[in-house]
């Protein structure tokens, strides 16, 4: 299992996610996830910087692998657009990118005043998406694309890497796994649910590569981990398909004001103590991903990393390494 830093575009400056690469590359870990947002999910994270510009920027000062975690290629950036900018990506981080796209949330995906589709809808936009994006990745000549949602007019990408580009789908219910299986070239989600992964890999998905990811709230004591996960995260704790379809960070503080407190203290792994961080990952070990990414949640970001530097990733492969024996 590989272990991965995933940067939360909503909370951090753009020189911040750059320099948190950084850490997580001398820190040991294996590849970064980024957030691709319009807004952030409340105020309260206040940031929401344009992915494609700090994708750039990590390119430069760190050598991990990248995966979009996940972008919407549908409704505000026409697919077109997204594979030229995943090209770039791609070209800048000399093949280690990798686009994770999802069906997205109407926080992020109205801001034009499109209406916000069915989730049917969303993942037959999305399956012509990839399509579109695969074929201006691999064909030689001009893309023309007359399809039902999309049009795309003597297209060619022109600066593009020497292999395509992988797309991993995230899939949060069963009908968005299954359509990943089917088309994606790897699954994507944040939940430790067994069942999917392995609806999934017997929908079609096979031996693809899946990942997953969770945030953790490092602090120097546990309360203030707590107090700081569920001031900053406490969306992380509305069920359903709340996320998906609220449409401004107010509507996220509005409904995260029901998320109490010390369910945010059951769900996150908060504070400095190593064995709450590595005993975090367990769920996403046993349900047997492939690659885990974790994110911190508040401003202990040199701590945090020192933590995973020097206790939970040793402990994490050492226990890997045993598993095998």
């Amino acid at each position: 299992m590989k272990i991965g830093y995933f940067l939360s575009s909503e909370e951090y400056t753009p020189a911040e996610l750059i320099e948190q690469a950084r850490m997580a590359e001398e820190a040991g870990f294996d590849g970064l996830w980024i957030s691709d947002h319009f807004h952030p999910w409340n105020d309260e994270q206040g940031q929401s910087a344009f992915v494609w510009s700090t994708i750039g920027a990590i390119s430069q000062v760190c050598e991990l692998p990248v995966t979009t975690a996940v972008t919407c290629p549908t409704v505000r950036i026409h697919p077109a657009v997204i594979a030229q900018a995943a090209a770039t990506s791609a070209v800048l981080l000399n093949g280690r990118f990798t686009l994770g796209v999802g069906t997205g949330e109407a926080l992020n995906e109205h801001v034009l005043g499109s209406v916000w589709p069915t989730v049917d809808v969303r993942l037959e936009m999305l399956e012509e998406a990839v399509e579109i994006m695969r074929r201006l990745w691999t064909e030689d000549g001009f893309v023309t694309h007359h399809g039902k949602h999309y049009t795309v007019d003597t297209a060619r990408i022109y600066t593009r890497p020497q292999q395509p580009l992988p797309i991993y789908m995230s899939g949060f219910g069963p009908e968005a796994t299954d359509v990943a299986a089917r088309i994606a070239d790897g699954y994507i989600t944040t939940t430790p649910d067994r069942e999917l992964l392995q609806r999934f890999r017997d929908h079609g998905g096979g031996s693809k590569p899946t990942q997953a990811g969770f945030k953790v709230s490092y602090a120097p004591t546990e309360a203030e981990g707590v107090d700081q996960a569920h001031r900053i995260w406490g969306n992380s704790g509305l069920p359903g398909e709340l996320s998906q379809v609220l449409p401004s960070p107010r509507h996220f503080e509005q409904a995260s004001q029901l998320v109490t407190k010390e369910a945010t203290a059951q769900s996150v792994a908060c504070g400095p103590k190593g064995d709450v961080h590595v005993d975090a990952f367990t769920p996403y070990v046993e349900a047997g991903f492939d690659e885990v990414y974790v994110a911190n949640m508040g401003p202990h970001i040199v701590d945090m990393m020192n933590l995973y530097r020097t206790e939970i990733l040793p402990e994490l492969r050492l226990r890997k390494e045993h598993s095998h024996e």
